[in-house]
């Protein structure tokens, strides 16, 4: 058991920070190890990312292409089947977020795991394997509709 008053950081893992500007004797006086003038030389002068001196950048010279469909598509929640395996009855999303398993939003049912019992499941969308599964154990599957 370590003992408070023995406490010490790992020998190495402490570095002093660089003083800067602290005369020439310190090896990083005079200019301060930033070079000689120009806009890099003086405080905050950094440009952002992408920055070509106010020249049109590269990202906005290229020209636009292909698809995406990121502000508009249906975001599913994905439940398993050994997620399914703790619940008992019909299960639909209500039940789900119950239990804790999703918050909100459509559900996606895939096939990781096995199911151990007979389910009647409801959701938005199930993958076919999932599917097999369910039905296997003597299950039912509801498609329900998304609303939108």
């Amino acid at each position: 058991m370590a003992i408070l008053s023995q406490l010490a950081p790992v020998p190495g893992s402490k570095h002093y920070r660089k003083r800067l500007g602290r005369g020439r004797g310190s090896g990083l006086g005079q200019t301060s190890a930033k070079g000689h003038k120009g806009q890099i030389a003086r405080s905050g002068g950094r440009v952002r990312r992408g920055f070509e001196g106010g020249q049109s950048p590269l990202s906005r010279r290229l020209p636009k292409f292909g698809f995406n469909n990121k502000d508009f598509r249906t975001e599913y929640s994905i439940v398993n089947l050994d997620q399914l395996n703790r619940l008992e009855g019909v299960i639909g999303p209500e039940e789900l977020v119950k239990s804790g398993i999703i918050h909100k939003g459509p559900v996606k049912i895939l096939s990781r795991g096995t199911l151990s019992k007979a389910l009647t499941v409801r959701a938005h969308r199930f993958s076919t394997k999932a599917k097999e599964h369910i039905e296997k154990a003597g299950g039912k599957t509801e498609v329900l509709e998304l609303k939108s």
